[in-house]
C-alpha cells in the first residue's frame, strides 16, 4: 500500500466516492461522529457524501431526530445517531464534565448552581417541549442563575454530558434542544471497554486506514483505552506499514482509482479532522496561501485525488451568496472539468 492507496481508501471509506444510495443518516452512522460545531458546514459535509441535490434530506432527518448533536468524544459539537448518542456520552462525560471545572470555578459556578440549572432546564423541556438557547439562559436567569459571560455554556454541557439534552428540532433559523430521552429512547448498556471496541470498530471501517494515535485523537480517549479498543478488533483489522506508520483498516480489495475525485470540503470535515499527521493531504508549502488563521481545519477545502489543493469560502449579500475559490496551481482540462462540478454542487446546495 502506497501513500497514494492511503488517500483514495479513505475517501472510499468515507462515502466520498462510491456511496450511491447513501442517506444522510447513513452517512452519519458510518463515520460514527462528525464534528459539527459549524453546523452548516458539517450539514454540506453530510450532504455531498449523499446522491441528494439539495439539503432536504439532511433537514428532515435532523428535524425527526434521526441525526442528533452534542457536545461528545474530544468533545466539541459533533453530529451522532441517536442509537449510539448514549454509550458515546458515556465514554466522554467525564472528561467533559472535568474539562470546564476550572472555568465554572473562575465563574463562580458551584456543583449545587449546576445541579438547579439542569432541574431548571428538564423540568421546562418536560412540561412545555424543545427551547432555544436564549430560551434557557431566560429560564437559568429567572432560577437565580446568571447566565451572561458564558455561564449558559457550562449549564448546557453539564446536562448534554449527563444524557438529559441534546439538539431537538430547529425551529426557524434557530437551534433548540429537547431532552434526550424524547429524541432518543434508551439504547443497549455497554460497559467502557466494550465502548472503546465498538468506537474502534467504527473509526477504523470509516476512517482506515489510520494509526492507533489517530484514533486516540479522535475519539478523545486515553492512549490505554484506544489500545484497548484496537487490540478488541485486530482480528477483524488488516494492518500495513506506510512511511515507518502502522496503519489499520477493514480488510478488501483497494477501490478503483477513477481520477479525477474532486470535492468541496468544509472546515473541519472528516477526511481531515481526524488525523493527526496531514502532511500528506496538505503540503505546508501553500500555508501561505491560507486566509488569516492559518490553519487548515479553519478553512473550507478543496480535495483533488485526495490531496488539498485549493481552498473555497462564501460570500453572501443582501442580495445573494455566491463561492469564492483559490486553487494552489493551475490544473488539466480534465481536472478543471470536475472542479467545475463539484464547485455547481456545492453552489447549489450550500449557497442558495
Amino acid at each position: 500500500m502506497t501513500a497514494e492507496d492511503v488517500l483514495l481508501t479513505r475517501l472510499h471509506n468515507q462515502l466520498l466516492v462510491m456511496a450511491p444510495g447513501a442517506s444522510p443518516e447513513t452517512v452519519v452512522r458510518r463515520l460514527g461522529a462528525v464534528q459539527a460545531q459549524d453546523f452548516h458546514g458539517a450539514r454540506w459535509g453530510v450532504v455531498q457524501r449523499t446522491d441528494a441535490d439539495d439539503g432536504a434530506s439532511f433537514d428532515e432527518a435532523f428535524a425527526d431526530g434521526r441525526i442528533l448533536r452534542t457536545h461528545v468524544l474530544r468533545p466539541t459539537w459533533h453530529f451522532v445517531s441517536p442509537g449510539d448518542i448514549r454509550w458515546m456520552l458515556s465514554l466522554s462525560a467525564d472528561r467533559v464534565v472535568a474539562a470546564g471545572r476550572y472555568y465554572r470555578e473562575r465563574l463562580g459556578i458551584t456543583e449545587g448552581m449546576l445541579d438547579r440549572g439542569m432541574t431548571t432546564i428538564a423540568r421546562e423541556l418536560e412540561d412545555n417541549g424543545p427551547k432555544t438557547r436564549a430560551e434557557i439562559d431566560g429560564l437559568l436567569d429567572g432560577a437565580g442563575l446568571d447566565s451572561s459571560g458564558g455561564r449558559n455554556a457550562h449549564y448546557l454541557l453539564q446536562a448534554e454530558a449527563q444524557a438529559l439534552i441534546c439538539s431537538g428540532p430547529p425551529r426557524g433559523r434557530q437551534q433548540t434542544y429537547a431532552l434526550l430521552r424524547d429524541r432518543a429512547p434508551a439504547g443497549a448498556v455497554l460497559s467502557r471497554d466494550d465502548a472503546c471496541a465498538r468506537l474502534a470498530e467504527r473509526f477504523f471501517q470509516s476512517h482506515g486506514p489510520a494509526a492507533l494515535r489517530d484514533f486516540a485523537w479522535w475519539s478523545g480517549l486515553s492512549a490505554a483505552e484506544a489500545k484497548i479498543g484496537l487490540e478488541s478488533n485486530e482480528q477483524r483489522l488488516s494492518c500495513e506499514v506506510v512511511d515507518g506508520k502502522r496503519l489499520w483498516f477493514v480488510p478488501g480489495s483497494l477501490p478503483e482509482h477513477r481520477t479525477p475525485v474532486v470535492r468541496f470540503l468544509p472546515n473541519y470535515d472528516e477526511y481531515i479532522v481526524a488525523y493527526v499527521d496531514r502532511s500528506k493531504l496538505f503540503d505546508v508549502g501553500h500555508a501561505g496561501k491560507l486566509d488569516a488563521r492559518g490553519n487548515i481545519l479553519f478553512q473550507h477545502s478543496i480535495i483533488v485525488d485526495g490531496r488539498i489543493l485549493g481552498t473555497w469560502k462564501v460570500s453572501r449579500s443582501a442580495k445573494k451568496s455566491t463561492i469564492e475559490v483559490t486553487l494552489f496551481r493551475r490544473f488539466n482540462k480534465v481536472v478543471n472539468g470536475a472542479l467545475t462540478d463539484a464547485f455547481s454542487r456545492c453552489s447549489r446546495i450550500v449557497a442558495s
